[in-house]
């Protein structure tokens, strides 16, 4: 016990509640124990051991699996088949017990039974070791039933395909026979309890799901019956759900399988009085709801085929979809889904599936109604119902599919047209409101040119209750119906009178949907509603200030859509006058001395209204009327000012670029005459405050305008901005850890991408450019995709860059060529390292590509010196992630390309290195 005792601490640090670092040591130190040679015998002492604690017993257990599945090489092949003795003797040794270390034991047997040919015929010798002591029994099955899906789902048994496919028949296929006889020995054996006939019934699913056991053999043995009887059993009853299941799904190939179909699909229909005789037990009907659903997918196409005979089936479904537990209803689904995806493609419908989709219409808008008392309800529970009644709209929609949509609009606008006759003291609100939803839902498969159902609708909504539930359903059936609106503007003025009513409502929630009916109508119908511009702005100018900023936003979202449509004069004049609104709105809270927290949340929102209004409209192209271009200025001098006022303050100076992002598309070449104005205040707000938008911007600047070369002053201010960026930001990350501020990680890189693409000449300043290359390895370590791939970018645009090619002999080319070189010979050894720790870290995967392109490319430029750089740089590597063997190996093979000149086997070595090193980090994240 002496050599476990060191095991034992590690295990003992996950007991009470040990500090982050012991944790991670003590998990690092067991993740190492693992992989050493040492823990097969460590282990089996550990297991033989009766004094040693249960959780040591486990972990000794798992290792054994580990390893059986990682590092069955360490065992010599003349030892493996001793190796299987000894777990067939632990198995022994824990045969009562406890089951989890019995799992694991039987996970490694099945491994080792994969990758051990030598042991000719596992299943037949755990049969003998296992079956005939009733106290042992336990664990066969658990090994027959973990080995099918062990073999079947276990990739990481390093079996090569040819082994793999010589070797499963033989464990499975070959065992068929065998198994289905011992299971069905034990099923109804002399004194067999229940706890043993559920273990047979998970063993012969799982063998079922593997797709061994052909159901015309399961047919011919007690297996099959007894899987029926068992349903009268409420111990065996879900394990039996389960086995009939299984049988059914492997039945799906049904010209194959017709003759078990035939055996096995009456038996299955005659249990539909059960739903009946266990309607007051949910977990019965549950049961029963898996079964005639799964029986109704699989042989779907007999119910269409053969109504008459079959169509018991379909009602026992449909009893299924009106049970009153809306757990239970949503099983049923699929089959219906499924269902009407055949029959919709057909002329003719069979008379008993139009009834059974009808009475389905109807059960699923019953099941819509939100209860009488929602105050019962925890909130969680209220929204949970909500969002189950968009997946019950989904089955509407099939219902629309085989019965049309018309049919199924007019049904429930009959139900509405009912409820309202009742009177305003007979009717509930949830009467009215579930139709409506259901209308909505249904509304997805409307046709344009439907001249009875949606006229209907549309005509009644304005005599609908005034209930805050039903207005809303209204409202958001009005924002589903534009596009039919589209193609009739006649009903456009009534729903935007419907609309305009609903901000005026006091539920939130009301404003919010006319708030979404009044974007989708603008949106589809934008065509139309260039003359109701001027009603939009007396309303923003009325009703626009009562409103929460989140319904405003739409309003504006909406407007935008009508101006994208329209001609260009009178599109920029619209715009003109909507964004006066806003700028004014922001200038007068710049102005103020001491401006409010409620002034200045306005000014906010504008930016956000004005911000989605051009994110919508996007740009006129670049022949735009002179008074938009002239309101470029005035615009950035509303937005200078502002900035000048409020810019240290992160989220507004976040509001004011992300507008001037949008103006940068909208205006295009009418920006260029503020561009060095604006690229200049972007420097200077970023040399203030450090906060990354105003470099973001400066990238869009660069991107934009950055290839006018004549304008002497623009290219001034790209230089100021490329001389504070770079000093700032190495500033920032000499104080704060890149993970601190990933923003600014991110967009510094990303405006760096843009000089180096557009104004080489700026970016390889010889003053500036070392320092922005060191700064620029921090996009490397923050665990951000976007960041890395950007980051990798730059380094590969300037390894390989033109003026590094060989033949090039201009002066200036040649000036950057030698440049880089240096910089890259001071600073090879860091890129290096975090170019390799992120590849082995938390690079994305697809990163590999890029981290092999600047690591040839430095190879080639720098053999010797990337030998040493290397030999340095793997030493600092984790071990955890990286073994030495790994990085030894990585050392010889780049080594062997550097002095062959090969230069092509540099991106084979780091693609070996970095396959090795996965495999390892993939062991590691598994559970200890």
């Amino acid at each position: 016990m002496a050599d476990v005792q060191p095991l034992l601490s590690a295990l003992q640090v996950f007991n009470g509640a040990p500090d982050k670092t012991s944790l991670e040591g003590a998990n690092n130190w067991l993740q190492d124990f693992q992989h050493s040679p040492e823990a097969w015998a460590t282990c089996n002492v550990l297991l033989l051991s009766p004094d040693a604690p249960a959780p040591a017993k486990l972990f000794a257990a798992q290792t054994f699996r580990t390893k059986v599945t990682y590092d069955l090489h360490q065992v010599g092949s003349e030892h493996q088949l001793a190796l299987r003795d000894t777990l067939l003797a632990a198995l022994q040794t824990y045969h009562a017990g406890p089951r989890t270390i019995i799992v694991q034991l039987c996970l490694a047997v099945a491994g080792l039974a994969l990758q051990l040919p030598a042991w000719e015929n596992p299943v037949q010798s755990m049969i003998q070791a296992f079956g005939s002591n009733p106290a042992t029994v336990p664990v066969l099955l658990q090994f027959l039933t973990i080995l099918p899906e062990e073999l079947n789902t276990n990739t990481r048994i390093p079996v090569i395909d040819e082994d793999y496919n010589e070797r499963v028949p033989k464990l499975l296929t070959q065992n068929v026979r065998k198994v289905l006889e011992t299971l069905s020995m034990y099923i109804k054996a002399t004194g067999v309890t229940t706890a043993i006939q559920k273990e047979v019934f998970t063993c012969l699913r799982n063998w079922l799901i593997a797709g061994e056991i052909p159901p015309a053999d399961l047919l011919n043995t007690p297996l099959f019956p007894f899987a029926f009887e068992a349903l009268n059993s409420d111990e065996l009853f879900d394990s039996a759900i389960d086995v009939l299941c299984e049988l059914i799904h492997e039945t799906q190939e049904v010209d194959d399988n017709i003759y078990v179909i035939r055996v096995l699909l009456p038996r299955v229909i005659d249990l539909q009085s059960r739903l009946e005789t266990d309607k007051d037990d949910p977990e019965k009907i549950r049961g029963f709801a898996r079964l005639f659903s799964e029986a109704g997918e699989t042989y779907r196409i007999l119910l269409v085929d053969d109504p008459d005979n079959w169509y018991p089936l379909v009602d026992a479904i449909g009893k299924c979809s009106a049970y009153h537990d809306l757990d239970i209803v949503p099983i049923t689904f699929p089959f219906w889904m499924r269902l009407a995806q055949i029959l919709g493609k057909r002329a003719t419908i069979p008379p008993y599936l139009i009834r059974g989709y009808e009475a389905l219409m109807t059960v699923i808008i019953k099941h819509l109604h939100f209860p009488a008392d929602t105050s019962t309800l925890t909130s969680q529970e209220v929204e949970n119902f909500r969002s189950f009644r968009h997946v019950m709209g989904d089955t509407l929609k099939d219902c629309c599919l085989v019965l049309r949509t018309e049919k199924c609009l007019l049904a429930a606008y009959q139900m509405i047209s009912a409820a309202l006759l009742k009177g305003p003291s007979g009717v509930t609100w949830q009467e009215i409101e579930a139709p409506l939803f259901s209308m909505r839902s249904m509304g997805a498969e409307i046709k344009p040119d439907d001249q009875v159902a949606v006229p209907k609708i549309l005509d009644l909504i304005p005599q609908l209750p005034s209930h805050p539930r039903v207005r809303y359903a209204a409202l958001l059936i009005i924002a589903r119906y534009t596009e039919w609106i589209n193609f009739h503007p006649n009903y456009i003025q009534p729903q935007l009178q419907y609309i305009s009513a609903g901000f005026d409502d006091s539920d939130a929630e009301v404003n919010a949907a006319a708030g979404q009916g009044l974007k989708f109508l603008c949106q589809d119908c934008k065509q139309h509603l260039a003359h109701f511009l001027p009603d939009l702005h007396t309303f923003l100018k009325t009703t626009g200030p009562k409103l929460i900023q989140d319904d405003r936003r739409q309003v504006y979202e909406a407007i935008g859509h009508v101006i994208s449509a329209m001609p260009i004069e009178p599109a920029t004049q619209s715009l003109r006058t909507f964004s006066l609104d806003l700028l004014a709105s922001i200038h007068d809270t710049t102005s103020k001395t001491t401006p409010t927290k409620e002034e200045i949340d306005q000014a906010s929102n504008a930016l956000e209204n004005l911000e989605v209004m051009l994110y919508i409209i996007r740009s006129f192209g670049d022949d735009l009327p002179e008074a938009c271009q002239a309101s470029c200025l005035e615009a950035w001098t509303v937005f200078e000012n502002f900035l000048l006022k409020f810019g240290t303050d992160y989220e507004l100076a976040e509001r004011v670029t992300r507008v001037i992002r949008h103006g940068i598309s909208l205006y295009g070449k009418a920006g260029l005459p503020v561009a060095p104005s604006l690229m200049e205040r972007m420097s200077q707000g970023y040399d203030a405050t450090g906060i990354s938008c105003y470099i973001w911007i400066g990238g869009k600047i660069t991107a934009r305008f950055g290839d006018e070369k004549q304008n002497v002053r623009l290219q001034t201010a790209l230089r100021g901005m490329y001389e504070t960026a770079a000093k700032k930001s190495v500033t920032l990350l000499s104080l704060r850890q890149p993970k601190e501020m990933p923003d600014v990680v991110q967009d510094f890189v990303q405006l760096l991408l843009q000089l180096v693409d557009i104004v080489p000449e700026i970016f390889f300043d010889q003053n500036i450019f070392p320092s922005v290359f060191g700064a620029s390895l921090a996009g490397l370590t923050v665990i951000h995709d976007d960041t890395v791939f950007a980051t990798l970018d730059l380094f590969r645009t300037i390894v390989t860059h033109d003026c590094l090619r060989d033949e090039v002999t201009e002066p200036e080319y040649t000036k950057w060529a030698t440049l880089i070189r240096g910089v890259v010979r001071n600073q090879g050894y860091q890129l290096t390292g975090y170019l390799l720790s992120g590849m082995i870290g938390d690079f994305p995967e697809d990163a590999i590509q890029n981290v092999v392109s600047i690591f040839r490319v430095i190879t080639t430029m720098f053999p010797e010196e990337m030998l040493q750089w290397l030999s340095g740089v793997l030493g600092e590597l984790p071990g955890v992630s990286a073994p030495n063997q790994a990085k030894s190996q990585f050392l010889m093979d780049l080594t062997d390309a550097v002095n062959a000149r090969n230069y092509d086997k540099v991106k084979y070595s780091i693609l070996t290195f970095n396959r090795v090193t996965r495999k390892v980090r993939d062991r590691r994240r598994l559970p200890v």
